[in-house]
């Protein structure tokens, strides 16, 4: 076997299969929402999102043309081979899956404003490192679009804003945003640690599966009434109005220091695609959120 090749077809994979199909949490979700939405325009809007994610499978093409900035997370066991090699694979699979799917060319130099057009360039892919035990290599794939990832937005609060100050600030959030994301949205909320931290802690918990309740149970019952506040708002689907705003609120937190309060707010949009597959140490390949 050779690993870096193996990564290569693993990612490209994953890209494609996360660009072209949705979780089946994400698309449930979405079901449900059209059920019970109370208001004509919102449940249109949610028809037609579920017929563009039907055909999008049926003919194997990207479910938004915003094919997304892309992030890979790693969790590393730290008997796998070649762990050196990992990164250079992933930058050469965006390449190629950005001619193979094809993926829209999404990255641009801040300065020169010139577009390398394979979806590469500083710092991007990103990569995110987790090293565990053991000897296999699981990778997330995570291309999000430009319009959720606009309306993300970090606050310093002060520790005496507490969790009521948390709530008017994620309210406010998604307020703002209005339909910019594309809703309905999930919304992932990072509390704690620093600016950086609460940031990188609402974005992983955007992948957290919607079904599933926070182990936490204080954070889990914090979750319920987030959603039920934010739609409350009335924003609805595609921001057209309505009942489903957002699908899910899912909270990630990190002690803080006693001085500081960070919280960051990261919205996804409806077409919430990430894909997972492990690498296991002798080189079977399983592809976990698409069998």
């Amino acid at each position: 076997m050779d690993p870096e090749a193996t990564i290569v077809d693993v990612a490209v994979n994953l890209l494609k299969q996360a660009v072209t199909v949705l979780p089946e949490d994400v698309k449930n979700a979405l079901k449900k929402a059209y059920e019970k939405e109370r208001s004509q325009i919102g449940k249109l809007q949610l028809k037609v999102i579920l017929e563009n994610i039907e055909l999008a499978e049926k003919t194997a093409t990207p479910i938004c043309q915003d094919t997304g900035l892309i992030s890979f997370y790693l969790e590393a066991g730290s008997d796998f081979k070649n762990l050196e090699k990992v990164e250079s694979a992933l930058v050469k699979a965006v390449q190629r899956a950005t001619k193979e799917i094809p993926l829209r060319p999404n990255t641009v130099d801040p300065f020169t404003q010139e577009n390398p057009s394979d979806n590469t360039g500083s710092h991007v892919p990103y990569v995110r490192w987790r090293i565990v035990e053991g000897g296999s290599l699981r990778i997330t794939a995570f291309p999000k679009g430009g319009g959720s990832e606009n309306t993300c937005a970090l606050r310093m609060m002060k520790p005496s804003d507490g969790l009521r100050g948390l709530k008017e600030f994620v309210v406010d959030s998604v307020i703002n945003a209005g339909g910019m994301p594309c809703p309905p949205t999930i919304i992932g909320v990072g509390v704690g640690g620093g600016a950086n931290i609460a940031m990188e802690l609402a974005k992983q918990a955007l992948m957290k599966p919607i079904n599933e309740p926070n182990l936490n149970t204080q954070a889990a019952k914090f979750e319920r009434e987030l959603l039920e506040a934010v739609n409350k708002t009335g924003i609805g689907p595609m921001g057209l109005g309505g009942d489903a705003t957002a699908l899910a609120v899912k909270v990630e937190y990190a002690h803080r220091h006693p001085a500081s309060f960070p919280v960051a707010v990261a919205f996804q949009c409806w077409a919430a695609r990430k894909a997972t597959a492990v690498i296991h140490a002798d080189g079977k390949v399983e592809y976990l959120t698409y069998r």
